[in-house]
């Protein structure tokens, strides 16, 4: 029996410490399957990440709960989200904060997510094909900064585009990867807290 929504945010989420009302309102009420491949979308809700094409996947859902989570997001937040994909983690995050700018690096996916955003009714996302190792400078800075793929350290842009009292989530390693989340606590100065061990697909550009 294929895992249905509802078992995905009370067995996945909310059974495994997600308890943000306003996380798990946004789980509940973006519809995974609507950012999926056709041929993945009976597994939808399962456990796990699924294929996007371009050697690409969506994350799993409680990845996607738990770094939003994390970051302690406010309504009038401005976030920038460094990996588009198929557009499903910018959703849940277009219900937390005011606005998200999204950087996606391989061309073939910007479309495939503007055109899931779009059937979801999204309108709070702003998505531009380029390297996210250099950021999105002109609409910065931050409030919050999400990385969707490992970086083998966080870059320097992405740290300076951050306003000062913002939070960064990111993976970060080759083989063994962490989360790391930092507080830009003065111009340049951070405080890090490494979380969970996590398995991103590699982040791709120009060194930083």
């Amino acid at each position: 029996m294929n895992t249905t929504w509802r078992q995905m945010v009370d067995d996945q989420l909310k059974k495994r410490g997600i308890n943000d009302p306003l996380v798990i309102k946004a789980m509940s009420e973006v519809d995974r399957k609507d950012f999926v491949p056709i041929k993945y979308q009976r597994m939808a809700y399962e456990d796990r990440p699924l294929p996007i094409g371009n050697n690409q996947t969506i994350s799993q859902p409680y990845m996607v709960a738990y770094m939003a989570q994390a970051l302690g997001l406010q309504e009038d937040d401005v976030l920038l989200e460094i990996g588009t994909g198929c557009g499903y983690n910018a959703a849940i995050l277009s219900q937390l904060v005011t606005h998200v700018y999204s950087l996606e690096i391989i061309e073939g996916l910007v479309p495939f997510a503007e055109k899931n955003l779009s059937r979801a009714g999204i309108n709070n996302v702003s998505i531009r094909c380029g390297d996210g190792k250099e950021g999105w400078a002109d609409k910065g800075p931050f409030d919050a900064v999400m990385l969707t793929a490992a970086a083998d350290e966080i870059p320097k842009t992405l740290k300076a585009q951050l306003k000062p009292g913002g939070r960064l989530i990111a993976p970060v390693g080759k083989i063994s990867q962490r989360l790391i989340l930092l507080e830009k606590t003065g111009q340049d100065q951070f405080r890090e807290e490494e979380r969970i061990p996590v398995q991103f697909v590699p982040m791709t550009g120009g060194s930083n």
